[in-house]
């Protein structure tokens, strides 16, 4: 998939194809010799009560989202002209990474409320101007069925999918080396249906620096990528589903984040505001916490076997689409 992206992007020309490498090498060891440099600075987990295994991440590097998706932000501005469009974009990617990581470094954990309001203005903000330079009309790529969306209606629904992409990628992140990996392979699927060059590229770019990430967040990992990580990567998948002009391919290419993630939140939602407090009440979530407590797998046999299913699901989708 990636060898795709840099072919699309190369447009055959061997210069092309050798700048586009070399930026994909400079992002991976800028990256990862800032991960290697700046990991003492970073806060330290505190483990997670109620996580399976959750103390095993006591005294971690925590938040390493901010070095990547800064190391990202740069590298972005170097290798990719950033007009007004892309630079809003990555203003408000920045502004997820950072309010994760004051969570992170927070002796007390942000509360809900808090959090969700910063969510819906970065999910608001992205929604807006995507509109704002694009259109809302859309395209059910499968059945390439092409709909026009009242303007403002697809402002809020196209607000639902990020605060969504952005929630269910951060509860997907609870196993070594789980949500960097999945966001990798869904960002590769999502990337080759782009037609911008510009966002092409700047895939590639997200995709070197959390290779680079999980060099150290591999099992048993040394750090963790935090709120800080995984709420600038939900914002960054989410973008990319609507610069496809087809967002509901966010669901087939990244249906394994969506479960994982995206069970819990509508568990607790029963459970808090229709008071079914026997809902789901056999199943853990997230659900790569059930399958290690309930199913007796391992840290690895749920990356492998989750990123697995994304991979067949996303090829699948693909070769459907043809």
């Amino acid at each position: 998939m990636l060898y795709d992206l840099l072919q699309k992007l190369a447009d055959n020309s061997p210069v092309k194809g050798i700048a586009l490498m070399t930026m994909f090498l400079a992002s991976f060891l800028l990256t990862f010799f800032s991960l290697k440099l700046f990991r003492r600075v970073l806060p330290k987990d505190q483990g997670r009560e109620f996580a399976v295994n959750g103390s095993l991440s006591e005294g971690k590097a925590r938040g390493a989202g901010i070095i990547f998706i800064s190391c990202f932000v740069l590298l972005a501005a170097l290798f990719v002209p950033l007009k007004l469009e892309l630079a809003l974009y990555i203003v408000f990617i920045y502004i997820a990474m950072l309010s994760g990581y004051f969570d992170d470094a927070a002796e007390v954990p942000w509360g809900n409320l808090k959090k969700g309001l910063i969510d819906l203005v970065v999910s608001g903000g992205i929604a807006g101007t995507y509109y704002y330079f694009n259109s809302s009309d859309i395209m059910i790529s499968l059945f390439k069925w092409h709909i026009h969306i009242n303007p403002v209606v697809f402002v809020i629904l196209a607000t639902v999918l990020v605060w969504a992409s952005i929630n269910v990628t951060n509860c997907a992140d609870g196993v070594d080396g789980l949500c960097g990996s999945l966001c990798v392979v869904s960002i590769l699927f999502l990337g080759r249906l782009l037609d911008s060059s510009d966002m092409m590229s700047m895939c590639i770019i997200m995709v070197s620096v959390v290779a680079a990430y999980l060099w150290f967040n591999a099992s048993p990992s040394t750090m963790l990528m935090g709120d800080a990580g995984s709420r600038a990567l939900g914002v960054f998948l989410a973008l990319l589903a609507l610069k496809t002009n087809s967002p509901f391919v966010f669901i087939p290419l990244t249906i394994v984040l969506i479960i994982d993630g995206g069970m819990g939140l509508i568990k607790v939602s029963f459970i808090r505001f229709l008071k079914l407090k026997n809902f789901m009440k056999n199943i853990r979530t997230p659900i790569h916490d059930h399958v290690r407590k309930n199913k007796g797998w391992s840290d690895t046999q749920v990356v492998i076997r989750f990123v697995i299913i994304q991979a067949v699901v996303g090829m699948c989708y693909c070769l459907a689409e043809m």
